[in-house]
């Protein structure tokens, strides 16, 4: 969590926010192939297929919506760290996925509360050392507590015992079509105007996560 909103926060525009959310959708993908490793699962050889998928889309959409390869490469080296962190979020997160199945798969509840009061004293003491003017509104405060109640609370909780109990690999399959609803919902709440390179790439990493699926077996 910490990786992903500092990954955001210092994204230099709307457009970047979005392809770095495209950086981070790369969990889905990982998480099937980190099943192999950490869960023993069975792979086909068009894991690595699948996988190159999704890293060619992330890519291509990083690209800056259709602007030169030189100055996709410029912009990369002056401002790297985003996409760096948003792929650290994305790796952070599918070895949680497998980890939290092969050591509390038998756990009667989780420790999902335990683990965002973490993440906010972290972002909290980051928040600190950050020099950054806060402004309060009606409408920050309303996104602020559907950040806290739905993705946070709820959505990390109905993941982490979906991996904990249920079908992995078909949950972690069925978000692939998440990278898709998250460029449509934020491009147009954003107000962001979206070239070709970020929707291929977008619909490379949907096909990446879902060669992958088909490239993992559901039980060892």
């Amino acid at each position: 969590m910490a990786s992903l909103y500092l990954a955001i926060g210092t994204a230099t525009n709307r457009l970047q926010v979005l392809e770095v959310g495209l950086v981070n959708y790369l969990w889905p993908s990982l998480t099937l192939a980190f099943a192999v490793p950490i869960l023993g699962r069975k792979a086909r050889a068009t894991l690595i297929p699948g996988c190159l998928l999704g890293f060619g889309g992330v890519l291509l959409a990083s690209a800056q919506s259709g602007e030169s390869w030189e100055a996709f490469v410029g912009n990369l080296g002056t401002n790297w760290s985003p996409y760096m962190l948003a792929f650290v979020a994305a790796v952070c997160w599918a070895l949680y996925s497998n980890l939290t199945r092969r050591w509390a798969g038998e756990a009667e509840s989780g420790a999902v509360p335990l683990f965002l009061l973490a993440s906010g004293l972290a972002l909290a003491g980051l928040r600190l050392l950050l020099a950054e003017r806060t402004q309060w509104t009606t409408q920050s405060v309303i996104e602020l507590a559907y950040m806290a109640v739905f993705p946070s609370i709820i959505g990390y909780t109905l993941w982490d015992t979906a991996m904990r109990r249920g079908n992995m690999i078909l949950v972690a399959s069925l978000s692939y079509l998440t990278p898709l609803l998250s460029i449509i919902i934020g491009s147009v709440y954003l107000g962001v105007g979206t070239g070709w390179y970020l929707w291929v790439g977008c619909l490379l990493v949907i096909a990446g996560s879902f060669t992958c699926k088909l490239s993992v077996e559901e039980t060892p």
